[in-house]
């Protein structure tokens, strides 16, 4: 019996891989002969480029209009500011997330509002503007990143430095100092969203760096949902889906684990009551009275706000190892701004007088926006500024990773880490958002960029004041992990070493 069953099984799943085979390759059919269509079934990029993003950033480059179309992926893809105006602003509702989008990411968001269009976005945003727009909440919010960098990130890298310079002085062998600052930023700003969200801490950044059993289904549910974008066909994965095996079934035990948290959360909060609260669970509680919206609105917060600030902050220390001058220059502007024997987190004052650092992060997400892409779904068929036919149901995406490394939007030296092409007269001078679409642009624009922002200049000054950071290992460009964010591949390794 056991024999049959597992025969049973096993043609089974060799009918599965033929099938996915034959669903892939009738994708492919259409396929015209132009050089992008090639590259892209030979895949070539792979041999020639570190990561996928710069394939296109290279094909975008070469295009005489600055947009590509790949036929076989159905996508029309762009690094065209009037184009990205367009689509975010001028014809914004022709150009919602969609279906294919929302499907995507429907057991992880639900209905919350980067998965949703229309009214329920429209409901959302209302909302969401009211509260992160009040000074109140960004106050809290600054509270809470103060205090995670005092009692937790500060400890921590101190910690590890004492250890590296104790096995210095003992002359013992070893990568003394070593750690990965990708993961400290992902503990760092999990610890502080879910604080934010939902009033827990998940004491992630403790010094143990415990694994967070929250942390580790967050985090597989988004891998997850992110891997269902790539598969050749949607109904690959809709099939493992109704079958729950493989990813999707990680998948649905991951966003489980989530749902049972958040409805525990929610629960709870109802019975002690939520009017004395200032997280957005308990503000957003006093608006919508359905639990399960309540959830796929946190969630949707939980992450945006964590893997963007995380990512944002993994490329900005990448960069400054990479520039000791711009080190240098942030230090110095500190010292001019920052009172001799001030307390050692940087207080919002501080931070406003702060131009070069400002300019310094946003040159960072020039070069390594968290968001490489982000794409809509053609409602009616339309023509974009430069020309191109969009036809109704066609993917369009809008490339910041590629915007930011274009000779034509930037200058020559667009490849270059350059904080200074923020700077007029020393004050930072900011420029069109459909130029620099890093937080989105338009009527969907970053509602909690400045509160972003603001903690990554805070833990940024933080630790050049009081560390050195130097990543381990030759140099070479960082290699990206697929997923709805950007995450170096392996981690960002560094010695951390307390300055005198």
């Amino acid at each position: 019996m056991y024999v049959t069953l597992g025969l049973l099984f096993f043609s089974f799943t060799a009918l599965f891989s033929l099938f996915s085979f034959l669903i892939f390759v009738l994708r492919l059919k259409p396929w015209c002969n132009c050089d992008v269509c090639r590259s892209f079934l030979t895949s070539a990029w792979a041999s020639e480029f570190g990561n996928l993003c710069d394939w296109y950033s290279h094909l975008l480059r070469k295009s005489p209009t600055g947009t590509i179309h790949v036929h076989v992926l159905g996508n029309t893809i762009t690094a065209r500011p009037d184009n990205v105006e367009y689509m975010l602003k001028t014809r914004f509702d022709n150009y919602p997330k969609g279906k294919p989008f929302s499907t995507i990411l429907g057991d992880l968001l639900g209905r919350g509002i980067f998965n949703v269009d229309g009214d329920s976005w429209r409901f959302q945003r209302k909302m969401a503007s009211l509260e992160l727009g009040s000074t109140s909440v960004r106050s809290f919010a600054l509270d809470i990143v103060t205090s995670e960098i005092k009692s937790r990130l500060i400890p921590l890298l101190a910690s590890v430095a004492a250890a590296a310079a104790k096995k210095r002085e003992e002359q013992e062998d070893g990568c003394c100092g070593v750690l990965d600052l990708q993961d400290v930023f992902r503990r760092f700003s999990f610890d502080n969203i879910c604080k934010f969200s939902f009033g827990l801490d998940p004491g992630c950044l403790r010094l143990s760096l415990p694994i967070s059993e929250f942390a580790a289904a967050f985090d597989l549910a988004s891998r997850h949902s992110a891997e269902r974008a790539m598969t050749a066909s949607p109904l690959i994965w809709k099939v493992k889906r109704l079958l729950n095996i493989g990813s999707e079934r990680k998948l649905r035990e991951a966003v489980r684990m989530v749902d049972d948290l958040a409805a525990e959360m929610i629960r709870s909060r109802r019975e002690m009551g939520f009017s004395d609260k200032q997280d957005l669970l308990s503000r957003f509680m006093a608006s919508v009275d359905d639990d399960r919206y309540l959830r796929d609105i946190v969630v949707s917060f939980l992450l945006a706000g964590r893997d963007t600030v995380s990512s944002a902050l993994t490329s900005f220390f990448y960069l400054i190892s990479e520039h000791p001058e711009v080190e240098r220059a942030i230090r110095e502007e500190s010292d001019r701004v920052m009172m001799a024997g001030s307390d050692e987190v940087p207080n919002f004052s501080d931070m406003q007088e702060m131009h070069y650092l400002h300019a310094a992060i946003h040159e960072s997400m020039r070069l390594y926006p968290p968001v490489q892409f982000d794409s809509k779904f053609c409602q009616e068929d339309d023509v974009l500024p430069d020309g191109t036919l969009v036809r109704k149901g066609t993917r369009v995406t809008y490339h910041p990773y590629a915007m930011g490394r274009m000779e034509r939007i930037w200058g020559s030296d667009c490849l270059e880490f350059k904080p200074e092409r923020w700077l007029k007269n020393g004050v930072f001078a900011p420029v069109c958002p459909f130029k620099y679409p890093v937080f989105q642009a338009g009527l969907r624009v970053c509602l909690g960029r400045e509160m972003a922002v603001m903690e990554m200049k805070t833990v940024a000054l933080t630790i050049i004041r009081r560390f050195d950071i130097r990543v381990v290992g030759p140099h070479q460009e960082p290699r990206f992990s697929a997923g709805l964010t950007a995450t170096v591949r392996g981690g960002l390794p560094i010695h951390v070493h307390e300055r005198s």
